[in-house]
Parts: structure tokens; sequence; C-alpha cells
């Protein structure tokens, strides 16, 4: 996976006032199932249109395989769709289905049956041959629209939420299936979801768009570990973030005033008073009856919630804000209404450029309880 199959270099998109999709340069490798997660409205379902070529790009460029494709009409890209709708022929077999795209080719009808049977198998729906759309299930109809796509051989293929109409036990089994095809195709992937888990679980990288830019694109282990900001940080997984300023620096360790007390992490490249993000995620974060050098947080536990085998801590800080703890059920939590100090190993905590250049204003550090 070394060679750049797809690339969108200084991409822009503007809808009349609306600035949707901004400098996005991206490059996708051969063979990679790339995602490109976010909430609604960030720009990725359009860069997704602009790729397939149901939309033009205001300016930038858009290659395939090297090649300019801005000026191609959609059916003359090498690339296909695969939609959350499915746009399924009704009236026609599942057969007819998945061949209409060799038909309007007009491939030998050899040809066609035989790598209609091959698709078939491939989606495991060999026997279906003679049903029509109405007769299936809501999996079954997506893995139709997915083998029809397929059958044409796109060097990339483009999925636009397509498992979104899904109950949850379904869209799971259809993810594995689905990244079972890619790597047993080897065809390019690019895939669009705001769910964060369904990213994690089938990609090779993640591109995290927000407000049409993107703000993060790596793999999903070094997305929810080494989160770049604070939207990636907040949308990948849960997290407790706290905002503050940086008052010293000893070799890679800092120390960070924040709106309830002190706190420590470890950090290249920031300087002496410059604001701060600090990201901790649940199950990073330890608690102690004691406090802990380095830092000066306390918080009062309020609630739990069991998640099955994960059971979350709710706690309460000086200013009201929640943060959560995270273990697996039978170890060891604070109890309800029991005040605590927080703490975390420093190379747990994901420091960040505070953006925005605020800061909370330091209240009173009142007991709790």
């Amino acid at each position: 996976m070394d060679k750049n199959i797809v690339e969108l270099k200084n991409v822009n998109k503007i809808y009349g006032t609306n600035h949707v999709v901004k400098e996005l340069n991206l490059t996708v490798k051969e063979g990679e199932f790339l995602t490109l997660l976010g909430s609604s409205g960030c720009g990725k379902t359009t860069t997704l249109r602009m790729i397939a070529g149901f939309e033009e790009p205001t300016s930038g460029s858009i290659m395939v395989q090297g090649e300019s494709i801005e000026e191609k009409e959609p059916y003359e890209r090498n690339v296909n769709t695969v939609f959350q709708s499915y746009a399924l022929f009704p009236h026609k077999t599942i057969f007819d289905n998945i061949a209409y795209g060799l038909k309007m080719k007009k491939v030998p009808k050899a040809q066609i049956k035989e790598r209609v049977a091959e698709m078939m198998e491939l989606v495991q729906l060999h026997g279906f041959e003679k049903r029509y759309p109405s007769q299936l299930s809501g999996g079954q109809k997506q893995r139709v629209a997915i083998a029809r796509a397929l059958i044409n051989r796109p060097q990339v293929l483009l999925l636009d939420e397509p498992l979104g109409a899904l109950d949850l036990k379904l869209r799971k089994q259809m993810q594995l299936e689905l990244k079972r095809l890619q790597k047993k195709l080897n065809i390019t992937f690019i895939y669009v979801t705001h769910d964060q888990e369904e990213a994690l679980t089938m990609s090779d990288r993640i591109a995290v768009m927000h407000e049409g830019i993107m703000d993060q694109i790596a793999a999903p282990i070094e997305i929810y570990e080494h989160p770049k900001t604070k939207f990636v940080a907040t949308f990948i997984g849960e997290t407790n973030i706290f905002e503050g300023s940086i008052t010293s620096i000893e070799d890679k360790k800092v120390t960070i005033a924040i709106e309830n007390g002190t706190i420590t992490g470890v950090a290249d490249e920031f300087e002496m008073n410059e604001f701060v993000t600090v990201s901790v995620r649940p199950e990073k974060l330890k608690f102690s009856k004691e406090p802990v050098k380095g830092f000066s947080i306390h918080a009062l536990v309020k609630d739990y919630i069991y998640v099955g085998s994960v059971v979350k801590c709710i706690a309460i800080l000086p200013n009201g804000n929640e943060v959560k703890m995270e273990r697996l059920a039978g170890e060891e939590l604070p109890q309800n209404g029991e005040t605590v100090f927080l703490y975390w190993k420093d190379s747990d905590a994901v420091l960040m450029h505070n953006r925005d250049h605020e800061l909370f204003q330091a209240i009173e550090n009142i007991p709790l309880g």
C-alpha cells in the first residue's frame, strides 16, 4: 500500500456563502480502507461526491491513478458508489440488479452470467438470483448493492454511510463482511460515516473532518491515543478535557494551571504561559484518597453507569464540570458520595495547542461534599 490511487489537492467546495470543504489535501493508497469521519455538515459526503463526479470542486484538483478526472462524467470514472438507500430496481431480480452495469456496457451474456455468479458467491447470496429486492432483508439488500458496484471492477469503491439504515447487530456483522471483502479483492475503499466505532473497527486510516477542514488523518490507534485537536479527542470515543496555561517547563515535563488546580504532562513544542487543552481518556484517569504530587484536583463521586463488562464512574469537579473514570467490572472504583483526588501518568495525558486561546477564570477552590 505505497502507491497513491486518489489524490485531492487544495480542494474547495463553496455553495453560495457556505464554504463546505476548505483547502482539502488528501492522498489514498491503493488497496487502502480509508474512512472519512465527522459529524453532519462537516464536508465528508461532499468530498465523496466530488470524487464520484456528482459534484464539481469550486477549486483544486482531483486525480485517480495520476489522471485528472474533473472533466470526466461520473460513468467515465473508474469509481463506483454504494449509498445508504441501496437504490435497487424493485421490478428486477437480484441477478438483473447485479448484472445491470455489465448489460449497459454490452458485455457478452456468458461473461455476465459468470461474473454475477462470482459476485453472488462473494457476498454470500448464492441461490438468491431469482428473488426480488422486496423479498430480502436490509442486510441482504445492502450486499446486493455492494455486489452491483463491485461487478464493474472499479479501482475505487466509494461508500456513503452504507450501513446507516441497519439495526445495530446487523450493522456490526456487515462491518466485518465489508472488511473481509475489501481485503480479499484488494480494492480501495473510501468510506463515509459519522459512527466512530465503525470507523475504528474497519479502517486502515481515518480522516477526521470538522467544519470542512481535515483535523487529522492517521491509523485508528494513533487517532485514539494521540489526537491532534480538541475536536478529534472528544469525537473519537470519550475523554476528559482540561484547559489551562503552562506555568513551568522542565525538560519535557510541563505543569499546567487549570481552573481547579494544577496538573502535569509530557510534551514537546509548547511555550511558557501558552494556553493548552489536555485530554485524558476515562480508562487512564486514576483516583486516590490522598493528594498526589503534581496534581491538585479533587472531585465528588456522583454516579455510576453499568455497560455490561464496563463500569463508568462520574465525578463532579468544583466548577461543576463532570469527569469520567472507566474500569472493567470488578476493578476498584471510589464509592458514591466519596471525595477523591484525581491524577494520571504524565504519558497518558495528550496536550494540544488551544486554538480558541481561551482560559476559564480561576474559581475559589471550595470544599466538596
